[in-house]
């Protein structure tokens, strides 16, 4: 954590905390009930159909609902500042702290996995700032970078 974020601590909490650390710990979400602010600083990727409206469609993957739970787990663990905050495998559901790089400002990252059929699934990503009323587009830039790592490594 660089100092200026330590700083930025001592007015938003949450800013001077590390990984996961400083917010609540997620509850289980309902992915078919989410309230978008009026702000611009979330970004919503889900299937076709989706209410409310997603901002990208994502695709039907060729796989089952626990396949893709658990390869999404693994790749969006790995990506930068990016903190496992509540896993919710029951549900296929997980929740992610994404911190920025210079002031450790916290992002909020649900995704869910459905499945479709026996072997098709459907993915949601929900990311949102906790600060702020825009985030520059960073929700949508990350979004659609996770989604690229996850068809990526089903290319392999």
């Amino acid at each position: 954590m660089t100092a200026l974020a330590w700083l930025l601590g001592l007015i938003l909490p949450a800013c001077g905390a590390e990984g996961a650390a400083g917010l609540p710990v997620p509850a289980p979400m309902d992915m078919t009930s989410i309230e978008r602010p009026t702000t611009p600083n979330t970004f919503l990727a889900g299937p076709a159909g989706m209410r409310p409206a997603p901002d990208v469609v994502t695709l039907e993957w060729q796989l089952p609902a626990p396949a893709l739970y658990e390869k999404a787990r693994v790749l969006f663990a790995r990506q930068t500042r990016s903190f496992v905050a509540a896993e919710f495998p029951d549900r296929l559901q997980l929740h992610y702290v994404v911190r920025s790089a210079l002031l450790n400002f916290p992002d909020l990252v649900t995704v869910q996995v459905n499945a479709e059929a026996a072997d098709r699934s459907t993915l949601v990503i929900w990311s949102r700032s906790v600060y702020g009323r825009s985030d520059f587009g960073v929700n949508r830039d990350r979004t659609n970078a996770w989604l690229a790592v996850l068809r990526q490594s089903q290319e392999r």
